[in-house]
């Protein structure tokens, strides 16, 4: 790699899971009862659904992380049997726990979020995962890593809930930012078909006050994620923040997007970042 490049930092976000699961819990007991039907952002599931979702992975994330239980193998060759496996998984959980009643629910959600939060608090950051982040691209992935993509998993649910119920976002840096951060770490991947010119950058900014500014840099054989722009700029895309989580979650169009986002410069190079997604299914 060249001297000149310095790559990004790891993102730390085990510490903020119990502020997260606060919020979580005090928004679902604030839910009147007509609240937990209404539709989200996601066609499939209503807000109740999106909570059965969350004690779902949080349960399935301390069997699988904690104590190594591993309920099923099944063949994965592609990302498209990964996502079909865990569409499958998904289907399953919210068809379960959507059974139960709004305080049995919220009960066992404190009990999952708060194992969960335990278990990715005691992790090496630095160690490796067993699972790879899949949609940056990566085979192996450090802790840090995986442990800050499920940080975003359930800051974007709570988020979607938080959409739908007419409730205050989670439109804090402390918490925002690092989902950004997260989430355009896929931007090499979902550029890895994009051709341009060795030495130049496209910079991707989030407007707002948990926004920032991240700097895809094209060098001789693949795009990077770099710190500081390096070379000559080709494109600018300015995404607002309050639909950027949007874009990466599959929770906006396309189309819809388009009429808020500001590129200059190399229009196709720029808009490309719309059609990156940086959740598995």
């Amino acid at each position: 790699m060249n001297a000149e490049i310095e790559t990004l930092k790891p993102i730390l976000t085990a510490d903020l899971f119990p502020q997260l699961d606060s919020m979580l819990l005090g928004l679902l007991r604030s839910l009147a009862p007509a609240d937990w039907e209404k539709q989200t952002v996601s066609p499939r599931w209503k807000v109740k659904d999106v909570a059965a979702h969350l004690l779902d992975t949080a349960l399935r994330g301390v069997s699988m992380g904690r104590d190594g239980y591993v309920a099923e193998s099944p063949a994965i060759n592609s990302s498209a049997d990964l996502a079909a496996f865990i569409n499958r998984l998904n289907h399953e959980g919210v068809t379960v726990y959507r059974r139960l009643s709004p305080l049995v629910l919220i009960r066992l959600v404190e009990v999952a979020a708060k194992s969960l939060a335990e278990f990715h608090a005691s992790r090496d950051p630095y160690g490796m995962a067993p699972h790879s982040v899949s949609w940056a691209g990566e085979e192996k992935s450090a802790n840090w890593f995986d442990t800050a993509r499920e940080f975003t998993e359930r800051w974007h649910h709570q988020q979607q809930i938080r959409l739908a119920v007419d409730k205050p976002g989670i439109m804090t840096r402390e918490l925002y930012f690092p989902v950004l951060d997260c989430f355009l770490r896929a931007l090499p991947f979902a550029y890895r078909s994009i051709s341009a010119k060795p030495g130049t950058y496209a910079q991707i900014i989030v407007s707002g006050e948990c926004g920032g500014s991240w700097y895809l840099y094209r060098a001789e054989e693949a795009w990077q994620l770099v710190e500081n722009p390096l070379g000559e700029k080709a494109s600018e895309t300015i995404i607002p923040q309050e639909i950027a989580w949007r874009i990466f979650t599959k929770g906006i169009s396309r189309e819809s997007a388009l009429s808020q986002v500001k590129v200059a410069g190399d229009v196709a190079l720029g808009m490309h970042v719309l059609d990156m997604v940086s959740i598995v299914a």
